[in-house]
Order: structure tokens, then C-alpha cells, then sequence
């Protein structure tokens, strides 16, 4: 079995809301949030590769870019949920296994389809402070 981690950060702000209905709204406040992508593969291709970093850097960019410096309260898909360091996690890791299984097949650098290694999303990290991170784990 073969591990690979791919790290993005970006900075932005949010604002959690308490109780159903919103009893409590925290202040606005902003954090440089680190993501640590974890991906597994039983085997490599005939490269040696389990998936390209690059290529799994050019999906997570893809997924934060539209949080930068930005109110995430305000920005899809957390306008209408929570922007919990747990969600912004299951938000990426979602994202990512389903980029890995469209978008990036078509890229070059993927290899043939019959060389490549299955490849699955193991794990995200959201890091919002010093000792305060989430980590997602798909089922499966």
C-alpha cells in the first residue's frame, strides 16, 4: 500500500452559527487554514507513481481557490451550512475523490487507464490554529 500527502493553505474568514434555529452567531474572525490531502494506492503505475503530485496539487488549488480571502459564510457551498473546519474538510475530500475520478483522467501525466492505480482519497486535515485541526475520512 502507498500513502502520498499534498498540502494547500488559504487565508479566510468565517463565522460559526450555534442551535437550529441560529441562536448564537460567533464574531467574524480569520484564520490561515492548512490542508493535508492524504491518498492511497495499493500499487504504482508503470512510472512508479501512485498519481502525480502535481496533478493532485492542480485539483486541491482548484477546490480552495475560491475560499481565499474570502467570507466563507458567503461563499458556496457555505453560504447555505456551517464553515466548520469538519465540513470545509468533508467539502475538499468530496471534492478531490471526485476530481480524481473526471477531471483528471483526461490529464496526460494520469497514465494510460489500464496502468493506473486505483487511488482513493484516505484522508483531509483542516488545520485553523495551532492544535486545532478536523480530519475527514471518507467511508470506503
Amino acid at each position: 500500500m502507498y500513502r502520498l500527502e499534498v498540502n494547500a493553505t488559504f487565508s479566510a474568514a468565517h463565522a460559526l452559527r450555534f442551535g437550529t434555529p441560529v441562536q448564537l452567531v460567533e464574531p467574524v474572525h480569520g484564520h490561515d487554514f492548512h490542508v493535508t490531502v492524504t491518498l492511497e494506492g495499493p500499487r504504482l503505475d508503470g512510472d512508479g507513481l501512485l498519481v502525480d503530485f502535481h496533478l493532485v496539487e492542480q485539483g486541491l488549488q482548484a477546490l480552495v481557490a475560491p475560499f481565499r480571502s474570502k467570507h466563507l459564510n458567503e461563499v458556496p457551498p457555505f453560504d447555505r451550512t456551517n464553515p466548520s473546519a469538519e465540513q470545509i474538510a468533508r467539502h475538499i475530500g468530496d471534492g478531490l475523490a471526485s476530481w480524481l475520478e473526471t477531471q483528471a483522467r483526461e490529464h496526460p501525466n494520469y497514465g494510460a487507464a489500464a496502468d493506473r492505480p486505483p487511488v482513493r482519497v484516505l484522508s483531509v486535515r483542516v488545520t485553523e490554529a495551532v492544535g486545532c485541526a478536523a480530519i475527514y475520512l471518507p467511508e470506503g
